[in-house]
């Protein structure tokens, strides 16, 4: 059985006073249209087909090859919108479902259903429909005595009597593809001078032929995009099914309602997410993780057993048993090995930090290589910049570097070496040496055995 799906995002959405194509505003971290495509994607077994015409080179750009695309290039109506697909599905299908791009909590189980009821009517036409007290603008659906659909009202031409009705058309239908085209020809122009895609239900009854409705349990789902208050309310329902899922997974999240977690971001058993946490973008989190609260992670990957409390990561690696914070900042780059601890009111940019690095607070690390079980102290700033160009700073293993060191890159200083609190140092640093004052210079080496501490 062949099955496609076509995506009508042709339309401009004033409402939504935009400059950018509505289709393309985002909720949980992803644009309207790319749930709408995962949806049918998941369902059908040829790529989707999505119709754009408003702002259609924007879509074309965010999207990619998501999908292939059908040009509306004057928007007369639904039914219209549909024909622009026909070269690409026509003769290739044998069910055509047929959606809007800005129903980002349609599920992909309720399409399969709408699919599974169309492949058993023996008419041309399934459609989903929902019961509601606020229509929201929606086509009211008439029935015949067998339960069959009779008409979709719109609500513009309703009356006062049909006005009453509580079943509202949602807005998404599937087609017998072979009846579907020759039933878009027979569509007459409203006047309007569009062409609606309900319409088709009018032609199937004409022909005796039987419309289904599949009534939906869930309101929700229905929730398409008009004005940014819709986009609102979308949002919040995303986010609770997010939140929810993950806690179905085992994460504890302390005040779900003030978590925030975008589409697609993973997260371990037993970690702990506390309020106003942020997760976004391409963001990986192990287990047993303490993370929050007021913490906005991007784009990072966290490993196991870590604790990141009221900090900001963008780009960022983590690997297992690190603690930061509070308030430190990872930016691009960061990279902390096992059991680093980062203390508050520090960053990191483009830098590695070894095993079991110690950085106090106030301090700034960038464009570094530091060693393992070094000690970077507080007020420590690698002077990474000369106004032109950057440059690294290498830092040893078991190195001690003095509160308020001034690193002055390039620069090298080797294994167990040591700076003096408040030193500026502008050479490199052999293994096993003390430096201190600005410039600072050598002033003590220490014998390489067990005890470092021994100058000799």
């Amino acid at each position: 059985m062949r099955t496609t799906a076509i995506l009508l995002a042709a339309g401009q959405g004033t409402r939504m006073k935009s400059h950018l194509p509505k289709v393309l505003h985002r909720i949980c971290g992803k644009p309207l249209v790319w749930y709408s495509l995962q949806a049918a994607r998941e369902v059908t077994s040829q790529e989707p087909v999505m119709v754009i015409g408003h702002g259609a080179d924007q879509v074309k750009q965010v999207m990619g090859d998501a999908a292939r695309y059908a040009i509306q290039e004057q928007q007369l109506g639904t039914g219209h919108a549909v024909m622009q697909a026909a070269d690409l599905v026509r003769g290739q299908a044998d069910f055509v479902l047929v959606t809007y791009a800005d129903m980002p909590l349609l599920r992909p189980e309720t399409l399969q259903k709408l699919l599974a009821t169309q492949q058993a009517n023996p008419g041309p036409i399934s459609i989903l429909t929902v019961f509601a007290d606020d229509p929201r603008g929606f086509g009211r659906i008439e029935r015949h005595a067998d339960g069959t659909v009779k008409a979709i009202v719109e609500e513009y031409v309703a009356s006062p009597g049909q006005l009453q009705i509580k079943e509202l058309n949602v807005g998404a239908y599937c087609f017998s593809a072979a009846w579907l085209w020759s039933g878009l020809t027979r569509i007459r122009v409203s006047p309007k001078g569009e062409y609606y895609l309900t319409d088709l239900v009018e032609i199937a009854v004409a022909e005796g032929l039987p419309v289904q409705a599949l009534v939906m349990d869930n309101l929700q789902e229905t929730i398409g995009i008009n004005t940014r208050v819709h986009l609102s309310e979308a949002e919040a329902a995303m986010r609770k099914r997010i939140n929810e899922q993950h806690m179905l997974n085992g994460v504890s999240i302390i005040d779900p309602v003030n978590t925030y977690i975008e589409t697609g971001v993973r997260i371990g058993v037993d970690t702990v997410l506390w309020p106003n946490t942020y997760l976004q973008g391409n963001t990986s989190i192990g287990e047993n993780c303490q993370i929050g609260p007021e913490t906005h992670i991007q784009n990072s990957t966290i490993g196991d057993h870590c604790k990141v409390f009221k900090s900001v990561l963008e780009g960022a690696v983590l690997e297992n048993h690190v603690d930061m914070g509070p308030f430190a900042r990872l930016r691009k780059g960061a990279h902390l090995a096992d059991h680093v601890h980062m203390g508050n009111f520090g960053e990191v940019k483009d830098s590695y930090l070894g095993p079991g690095v110690k950085m106090g607070h106030f301090s700034y690390i960038g464009n570094a290589q530091i060693g393992a079980e070094t000690n970077i102290g507080a007020g420590t700033i690698t002077c990474n910049y000369d106004g032109e160009k950057k440059h690294p700073t290498t830092i040893g293993e078991q190195v001690f570097i003095g509160s308020d060191t001034m690193l002055v890159a390039p620069l090298k200083i080797g294994n167990r070496g040591r700076t003096g609190a408040g030193a500026v140092v502008t050479k490199d640093v052999p293994e096993d040496t003390l430096v201190v004052g600005m410039p600072a210079r050598a002033i003590r080496r220490f014998k390489k055995e067990a005890d470092h501490d021994k100058a000799e």
